[in-house]
């Protein structure tokens, strides 16, 4: 697929953005930060909005892709690309687009959208695409946006996913776990206090990555963690699961560093 990469569909073909939750909003200030004309549909609109357009991006929650999909088919008549922004959805969501000739593609930012305000410029995006056209096309409309696309295979996609749900939406429960225990032994503005912690362990891990691991469990200190455990137990027994799990996760990452090392 190298070829895709070198010829990009310069320029853009007139796109739509269907939806204006977070993504579809984020999406479009990247398109006006970047110079590219698009325009953002809904439901209310979307009759008016898919009129002109040769491609249709569905921003739309997972389970709403292939209905999505089959009202911009039936609306937009000069339809030559539809994409959905899923990480998980494979292009079959997109059937009623393929069955009427209609190229497919994916596009999905690696990057966490709390808002419409979120700045995606410099984010990774996953790519996929029916054919060489559908891949192109999606390759260009990411690098256009800002973003740096990389490919993944339709049959790794909930893998990709769930990776990227363990790097951020796990990483926001456990410091909240975190913040909620040091809240629970007294300590006010927890979030605060750890949040250096947590961005330069975060800053470590990019550059070192399970050498960025310190620690008690790391260290081998035993004592230190039957006491973690032996607070959590009175604090906070709903955390002493999570403890454990994570204890032994990090305990077979530092033994593994420390046979590489050896």
């Amino acid at each position: 697929m190298q070829q895709s990469r070198e010829k990009p569909l310069a320029p853009l073909p007139p796109i739509a953005v269907v939806g204006r939750g977070r993504v579809g909003t984020a999406l479009a200030r990247s398109a006006a930060a970047n110079g590219v004309e698009l325009t953002q549909a809904g439901r209310d609109d979307l009759d008016e909005r898919l009129r002109s357009a040769e491609v249709a991006l569905l921003c739309v929650p997972d389970a709403e892709i292939a209905a999505a999909c089959a009202s911009a088919v039936a609306v937009g008549p000069r339809l030559r690309f539809v994409g959905h922004t899923s990480g998980a959805t494979t292009l079959a969501a997109l059937a009623d687009a393929a069955d009427a000739g209609i190229a497919t593609f994916s596009l999905h930012p690696l990057q966490t959208v709390p808002d419409g305000e979120a700045d995606l410029v410099g984010s990774p995006a996953a790519v996929a695409g029916s054919g060489e056209e559908a891949l192109r096309l999606a390759w260009s409309l990411a690098t256009t946006l800002g973003l740096t696309p990389f490919e993944v295979p339709e049959e790794s996609r909930a893998a990709y996913h769930a990776a990227a749900s363990m790097a951020s939406n796990f990483l926001v429960a456990l410091e909240e776990s975190a913040a909620e225990l040091l809240a629970s032994a007294g300590v006010e503005d927890a979030r605060g206090l750890l949040a250096p912690l947590v961005l330069r362990t975060a800053a470590n891990w990019a550059e070192r990555g399970e050498g960025a691991l310190t620690g008690p469990i790391a260290r081998g200190d035993e004592e230190t963690v039957a006491a973690h455990l032996e607070a959590l137990v009175r604090e906070a027994p709903e955390l002493e699961p999570l403890y454990r799990a994570l204890a032994e996760r990090t305990a077979s990452l530092a033994a593994g560093r420390a046979g590489a090392t050896r």
